[in-house]
């Protein structure tokens, strides 16, 4: 009695490894992207004027 328990129980377990490992959903691994970093320019210009505003009065 125990062993038919043990065996009906062993194949079940068998079967249900089975049926995973072979339904699972097939994912695509993408490639990892190197993507090279964006270089700006090293220098910033300035402007060195000043505005002078109007005073204004209430």
């Amino acid at each position: 009695m125990i062993l038919t328990i043990t065996l009906t129980f062993s194949l079940l377990v068998v079967f249900n490894l089975l049926l995973l490992k072979f339904s699972c959903n097939k994912t695509v691994k993408h490639k990892k992207v190197i993507k090279k970093p964006v270089i700006l320019s090293s220098y910033a210009e300035v402007n060195m004027t000043s505005e002078h505003l109007a005073p204004t009065g209430s």
